[in-house]
């Protein structure tokens, strides 16, 4: 089988950022499927060609120069997934292929894989990262009437088209059915990599004193909807209670210079609440290693409940217990196999003692820990990925004979 996989932002390990798409293509490879990759780089080329081609693990790559940062301006963005978008579809029709994933965010990736249906009766299976233009039109960012409309009609016209759905939680699924039930879905979440989680190198220096420290850490974007304020606020109260629990926050955004002045203004800064750079995937086993806990975190709103973020399962993987502070279908996990510590909405003095007795409960967490890591096994793993993704391929090949 021939596989196009179009992922507008595939990570390698050695970079920073998610692995799903890169640990998913190198074990179709290991089955024996052909996959050839579109994605974009930030990188330019040693040449005046706008794609890079080139193989590594296994794959075939064009990367397109493509610029894009969260920083950029939403005129700038939009540019960056329309460029990628067109160039995306024109290359789309060159490949030989038998099959297309393609991944989101942004929707726009979808256009590739539906325009290769059209002209190449070509299947394509969309991968739903995030329920998007859902998400950001609920969270205010989108308002114009004409715009919000036909940002529902294109979702559905994917819908429509993608031979089948796989939503990244049962959250993002159940969205998805209210609005369009006769979708054909599967849930195939986020993945705990749990052979790289044991890889364990120290490769990270952290100038801090960890000895004796119950650390937090939080890896991953710095943004509005991830509510990182919230982390200072935490941090401020538990200073007061027991200054042993400290907060390391890993990672890069549009928010960050704002919350290093928040954090300072709370007084906290440099005490038990530290900023660094974002590291490399492969770099990441250390810090959950010394961590205490691992965490995700976003700011109160439901729409925001059905995230199927990597740092969950980056910290299952770790065999951490899993600090959030929000409801849906992670926290129901944490109730059910006793994986971590649910905050609420707000932080106030007792929340934030019961918090520092929960950290500091040794037993507690160790039970945690060893309950993460079979959860990670069982229900997250990279094999239970691919083999849920090798049934839909399957499907596809036997319904396409017929």
């Amino acid at each position: 089988m021939k596989l196009l996989y179009i992922h507008q932002y595939f990570k390698f390990p050695d970079q920073t950022g998610g692995t799903r798409s890169y640990d998913l293509a190198t074990s179709f490879v290991k089955k024996g499927i052909q996959v050839t990759v579109i994605s974009g780089t930030t990188n330019g080329t040693n040449s005046c060609e706008k794609w890079s081609v080139f193989e590594r693990a296994g794959i075939k790559f064009y990367m397109l120069y493509c610029p894009y940062d969260n920083k950029m301006s939403f005129k700038r963005r939009v540019y960056s997934f329309l460029y990628f978008m067109w160039n995306a579809t024109v290359k789309a029709l060159q490949i030989n292929c038998d099959c297309v994933l393609a991944t989101s965010t942004p929707l726009t990736v979808a256009v590739p894989a539906m325009v290769r249906k059209w002209f190449k009766k070509t299947p394509f299976v969309f991968e739903v990262r995030d329920v998007w233009p859902e998400v950001p039109i609920r969270m205010g960012f989108i308002r114009n009437k004409i715009a919000v409309e036909f940002l529902y009609w294109f979702e559905k016209l994917v819908y429509e088209n993608a031979s089948t759905i796989v939503p990244l939680s049962t959250g993002m699924e159940k969205n998805i059915k209210s609005r369009f039930p006769n979708s054909k879905s599967i849930v195939i979440p986020n993945i705990s990599e749990i052979s790289r989680f044991s890889n364990i190198i120290e490769s990270v220096p952290i100038k801090v004193p960890i000895q004796n420290k119950k650390i937090v850490l939080y890896a991953g974007i710095i943004s509005i909807v991830n509510g990182i304020k919230y982390v200072v606020d935490l941090a401020s109260e538990t200073l007061k209670l027991d200054s042993n629990i400290i907060y390391f926050i890993f990672g890069k955004g549009r928010d960050k210079e704002d919350i290093r002045k928040y954090a300072k203004g709370k007084k906290v800064l440099g005490a038990n609440f530290f900023m660094f750079d974002p590291v490399k995937k492969n770099e990441l086993p250390y810090l959950y290693s010394i961590a205490t806990v691992g965490s995700s975190f976003v700011i109160d709103n439901p729409v925001l409940w059905d995230n199927s973020a990597n740092k969950y399962f980056d910290t299952l993987a770790a065999s951490k217990p899993i600090v959030i502070n929000y409801n849906g279908w992670q926290a129901e996990d944490i109730k059910k196999y006793d994986v971590g510590y649910i905050l609420p909405p707000r932080i106030n003095k007792v929340e934030a003692n019961n918090f520092v007795r929960y950290i500091n409960d040794t037993e507690k967490l160790k039970r945690q820990s060893v309950n993460a890591h079979s959860l990670a096994l069982r229900e997250y793993s990279l094999e239970v990925a691919v083999e849920k993704y090798l049934k839909i391929f399957e499907n596809l090949e036997h319904n396409d004979k017929n």
